[in-house]
């Protein structure tokens, strides 16, 4: 993958290479293989290059030789060799051996349906000099970032905000109203983002932008809202269900095995990462398979055990890294400025500590998000179905029930905590956001006045289909696109590492999305469609085991090595966090979780992330977080 930025100027004058330069500094860590900047009078183009595909050619940005268009591009088309035989078969003169020129041939000759006919991940520019056209495009999914600012005369993007930032000029500035998205969903969904005047493009639509400034959004693909029977066709169940699901996933796989680099695998030790790793040998016909894997010498969430038994019975070449506190302390704030915002989960540290280790012997890992989203994997799509009779009491009665039961279970009843919070929402829409969410909207309520009324969106409603379908479907709009897929990118690109998710494949999408939900949870298992076809590639041992899920085991070190730490951060005198939220509630929170009353991991962890943030990416002052690297630093 690569990095891409980009200007327009609406005002007649030519776009300054030394400024596309100074953008594009900012992404070489993206790109550490190669730098381009091209300017078309009023627009111009920058990359850096991570060199995977047709390594000693295809050079960016790249104009056709077959008519005045360019295109700068971020990413991976799998099926490029396919679509390339296709152009020659045409007539389509071709000078690279890459997916580049591939991709801007299919645009020059059919514009943005050109799209719907690539399977990839993506993020691009496309110009067409003549006409003076520009499009940006996000992959189907969102599993590459693609931002933009605009200005009185210019728009600017780039794959991630400080990029833009030698546009903006001045010292970025927080967009305060995101501060409430950040509490409840751990992630600000697009348009808006942390940082003020920056928005952040959808998955599956593209950005027409006309010589005047104008914009136009179009949405070129998106999650099966519908049901299979009003588009003519049939929800699957049965042996076809997990025959067809075993066939799409091995596809997915080998198309994402396509590189001139050496491709590892993500190895958690869990079904998803194990079953991709499987199928990957499988691909190589038994050929060599290295695996990467972190450990926290923690019992209660070491998988390493799990991710040996795989890679022994794959009889892979496998690596381990252990993460400790201390990498927390050095990698957080370093890792917040490569995140363009708070670092949202603990195990976005792990991924980075692998991806590092991993740099030194492969470029592209593969990894197993977006199972759980598809195939319902986590404990809610189990639980919610069968406690929606909770649901039913009138909000008036329930909500305060819930509250009050929440506040009286004791610390280690962390599931049930969950659940509580999860049905003292006030209505259907906002318990599906509940579930993930650090803060409930009461929680939010007390850090701040005026919190706690955030809309939330209307995923629910525009989803059909039985609960469990439409859970899914709120899953992959909120918690999937802008957590999960955002934090695999950039905590791997951080260390020059491709990142690419098979399930995430979007035809693999929209076969989960007809697949019966009674093909995804039987009893108290979930994703069992997925664990039928694990059964013929995996030991049972670790098709059957409880989810563990990427586990970090803050609540003890909350309690020891990162209890000093997480205290002067979040109520030193210089604390963003305090200053902007109620410190009586901060303080609570701390001791209630130093003194084993409640156990606040989770709330504590996205204080401190939104304190990190503040101080490394908006303030840019020295702190106890390590390394700090000053804004515009590659």
């Amino acid at each position: 993958m690569c990095g891409i930025v980009g200007i327009r100027r609406f005002d007649g004058r030519a776009v300054s290479e030394s400024l596309l330069r100074a953008m594009a500094g900012n992404l070489t860590h993206r790109g550490p293989d190669g730098e381009g900047v091209a300017v078309y009078g009023s627009t111009g183009f920058g990359h850096t290059r991570l060199s995977v595909i047709d390594v000693e050619g295809s050079a960016q940005p790249m104009r056709s030789v077959n008519g005045p268009v360019a295109i700068t591009y971020n990413g991976e088309l799998f099926n490029y060799r396919e679509l390339r035989e296709e152009l020659r078969a045409d007539g389509v003169e071709l000078h690279t051996q890459g997916d580049t020129e591939v991709l801007l041939e299919i645009l020059r000759r059919e514009g943005r349906a050109g799209l719907d006919r690539i399977n990839g991940q993506f993020a691009f520019a496309f110009h067409d000099i003549e006409s003076g056209a520009l499009m940006l495009a996000r992959d189907r999914l969102g599993i590459l970032p693609l931002y933009y600012a605009t200005g009185p005369d210019f728009i600017a993007f780039a794959s991630e905000i400080k990029a833009l930032l030698p546009v903006l000029g001045g010292r970025p500035q927080l967009d305060e109203d995101a501060v409430e998205d950040y509490l409840t969903y751990r992630s600000v969904p697009p348009p808006r983002t942390m940082f003020r005047g920056v928005k952040k493009m959808r998955p599956g639509t593209a950005l027409h932008i006309g010589r005047d400034g104008s914009l136009r959004e179009e949405v070129y693909w998106s999650l099966p809202s519908a049901l299979p029977a009003e588009a003519h066709g049939e929800m699957l169940d049965g042996e076809a269900a997990i025959a067809q699901t075993e066939r799409a996933l091995e596809r997915a796989v080998e198309l994402r095995l396509v590189a001139d680099v050496p491709v590892g695998a993500y190895l958690s030790g869990g079904l998803d990462s194990s079953l991709c790793t499987a199928l990957m040998k499988r691909a190589r016909s038994g050929g060599e398979v290295q695996t990467f894997s972190a450990g926290f010498d923690d019992p209660r969430f070491d998988e390493l055990p799990y991710a040996r038994m795989v890679a022994g019975a794959l009889r892979a070449e496998h690596h381990e890294v252990q993460v400790t506190p201390r990498d927390f302390e050095d990698l957080w704030g370093p890792l917040s400025w490569h995140r363009d915002g708070p670092i949202s989960e603990p195990a976005d540290v792990a991924i980075h500590r692998i991806a590092m280790d991993a740099r030194k012997h492969v470029k592209v890992l593969l990894s197993g998000e977006g199972s759980d989203e598809i195939f319902a994997g986590y404990p809610k799509h189990v639980m919610d179905p069968r406690l929606r009779i909770f649901g039913a009491i009138p909000a008036f009665l329930r909500v305060p029930a819930f509250r009050m039961l929440e506040r009286v279970l004791p610390s280690g009843a962390g599931r049930s905590r969950i659940v509580a919070r999860a049905f003292a929402a006030r209505t259907t829409a906002e318990r599906m956001q509940t579930w993930f969410a650090p803060f409930a909207w009461y929680e939010r309520g007390s850090l701040r006045r005026g919190y706690g009324s955030l809309r939330v969106p209307d995923h629910w409603e525009r989803a059909a289909g039985d609960h469990l379908r439409r859970m899914l479907y709120v899953d992959c709009h909120t918690w999937l696109s802008d957590n999960l897929l955002e934090r695999g990118d950039r905590m791997s690109m951080a260390a020059g590492i491709e990142n690419r998710p098979p399930f995430m494949d979007h035809e693999l999408v929209d076969l989960a999305f007809r697949i019966d939900s009674s093909m995804k949870v039987k009893g108290k298992s979930g994703k069992w469609i997925l664990k039928e076809v694990a059964r013929r590639y995996l030991p049972p041992e670790i098709v059957d085991r409880k989810k563990v899920g990427f586990r970090v085991p803050l609540d003890v070190w909350f309690r020891s090595g990162l209890r000093e730490f997480a205290h002067d951060l979040l109520l030193g005198n210089d604390s963003f966090v305090s200053s902007w939220l109620d410190r009586a509630e901060i303080e609570r929170m701390l001791r209630d979780h130093r003194t084993g009353r409640r156990n606040e991991e989770l709330r504590l962890w996205t204080l401190l992330g939104l304190e990190v943030f503040e101080r490394q990416c908006l303030r840019n002052q020295s702190s106890p977080v390590g390394q700090v690297l000053p804004v515009g630093s590659p």
